[in-house]
């Protein structure tokens, strides 16, 4: 199983409707997806209660329950759970930090975004992870100056996923009636861009995971065959 958790130091980013939206796109491309709420607001959890669609299930987990839920998912052939988290930096953010295999910050192109950005940078490093970052409800002219001055400052920190996400009715809409955006308008620039995004998460999973299993390798070497 592959777990995605979406962290921000900073409120408003657009946290729970991006995962909600990879999450229906991920199931799309035939993962079996479980959403993990950890965030007191439950807004994915109650999302995910208005869905038609059953095979899309979530919960709300404390950081204390955390690794149960995860083993008991494993179990159940999860392939992919996507974890929504507060909107600080918490016992529950650190949880989530150190179980993921990808770590997504959301990040709005402002100045105060961009600072949050940079403490949920810092915190995911000491934590010794890494992490990847998604420009995301930014305005609809395209590669606009702001844009530009966010991914450049990005940038600098780490890895940006492409593209940034752009903000479209069509994501307000889908939350509002449990879906996500490729079922509201599976030819919409919104669904393009999710359908895209996840290109890139999927890579870059891919790449964590194959780098973390050379590291284990690598540390088997070094400490030599058990005596």
């Amino acid at each position: 199983m592959r777990i995605v958790a979406l962290v921000t130091q900073k409120g408003g980013s657009g946290k729970s409707t991006l995962a909600a939206s990879i999450a229906v796109e991920m199931q799309a491309r035939g993962e079996t997806v479980f959403l993990v709420d950890m965030d007191p607001q439950r807004s994915l959890a109650t999302w995910a209660r208005g869905r038609s669609d059953r095979r899309l299930a979530g919960a709300a987990v404390g950081p204390e329950r955390l690794d149960d839920v995860l083993a008991t998912l494993r179990a159940r052939a999860v392939t992919l759970s996507v974890i929504d988290t507060p909107a600080n930096l918490s016992p529950a953010t650190d949880a989530a930090i150190l179980a993921a295999d990808l770590i997504l910050v959301p990040v709005r192109p402002t100045a105060f975004d961009l600072w949050a950005a940079e403490a949920t940078w810092r915190r995911v490093r000491d934590l010794g992870r890494d992490c990847a970052f998604v420009l995301n409800q930014c305005p609809t002219l395209q590669v606009s100056r702001r844009v530009r001055t966010g991914i450049e400052a990005l940038d600098a920190m780490g890895a940006v996923l492409s593209p940034p996400v752009t903000a479209r009715v069509d994501y307000q809409d889908a939350m509002s009636r449990g879906l996500g955006p490729s079922e509201v308008d599976p030819a919409g620039e919104a669904s393009r861009e999710i359908r895209l995004l996840c290109r890139a998460i999927r890579r870059r999973i891919d790449d964590s995971c194959a780098g973390r299993s050379r590291g284990q390798q690598s540390a088997a070497v070094q400490a030599g065959p058990p005596r």
